[in-house]
């Protein structure tokens, strides 16, 4: 708890049986109150290693949900559970847990209700063996999406988010994509809705077990990301309505 609120730290996870001891035994919990695993439908042994690790709020959906359907049962679990602040940290052990603390402080402190860990400030990415790649095109992504939605985000697409809950009750997030635009889809909306969002500097592991995506999916998700963002841009000129900010039916 910080501050008078109640920390949640929600664990959307796939196949991360190798890592969830590392990430979780990071976590500060003489500040998290309440740490969530929602695994979907895992191929090894990650309920297993998570018990073991000694989480104890432990969600399994049978059959595999997308990454963005496993963010929404993290969110509404995390609320039903009376969280103020909501942690989404990737289990992979890519992200350090160590950045929960300044994260939560801003939202506690009312500084920003939105913070995104990001691995572009700094150069993290590229310390931390990001392949050159996929940090082109995380830049030429992102500078686009920048330019569409008129903002100046140094990255669009980490897996290492906190908000408020205010933030996620004021979105729709549950009618969002079920694949990984999700993340994209939901800051557009908390851009749509007025909220400034806060970046500070990640540094980030890439190795054998750190989650990734092939260039097919890649692919994809680029081409919905850019889509989001033009959905966003041709919104703001009031001449077009996208049910992704139809907020009508928030949470």
């Amino acid at each position: 708890m910080i501050n008078g609120q109640k920390v949640v730290v929600v664990l959307p996870a796939y196949n991360a049986a190798k890592t969830i001891k590392q990430t979780y035994d990071e976590i500060d919990t003489s500040l998290v109150d309440e740490v969530i695993l929602v695994d979907d439908a895992s191929k090894d042994d990650t309920v297993a290693a998570a018990r073991a690790a000694g989480i104890t709020h432990i969600i399994r959906h049978e059959k595999n949900k997308g990454y963005g359907g496993n963010q929404k049962t993290c969110y509404r679990t995390a609320l039903a559970t009376g969280a103020d602040i909501i942690v989404m940290l990737h289990p992979d052990y890519q992200y350090t847990p160590a950045l929960i603390a300044p994260m939560v402080s801003l939202i506690s402190n009312k500084v920003y209700p939105v913070v995104l860990g990001s691995r572009i400030l700094g150069m993290g990415a590229l310390k931390g063996g990001m392949p050159f790649y996929k940090y082109v095109f995380n830049r030429l992504l992102t500078a686009t999406q920048n330019l569409l939605m008129r903002q100046k985000l140094s990255e669009y697409h980490t897996g290492y988010r906190a908000y408020h809950k205010d933030v996620l009750l004021s979105v729709p997030f549950d009618s969002n994509s079920d694949d990984f635009v999700f993340d994209n889809e939901l800051l557009a909306q908390i851009f749509y809705r007025g909220y400034e969002i806060a970046e500070i500097t990640c540094p980030t592991r890439y190795f054998e077990e750190a989650s990734s995506i092939n260039f097919r999916r890649s692919t994809i998700y680029g081409l919905g990301v850019l889509r989001v963002s033009l959905q966003y841009a041709l919104q703001k000129t009031g001449l077009f309505k996208f049910r992704l900010f139809d907020f009508k039916n928030s949470n």
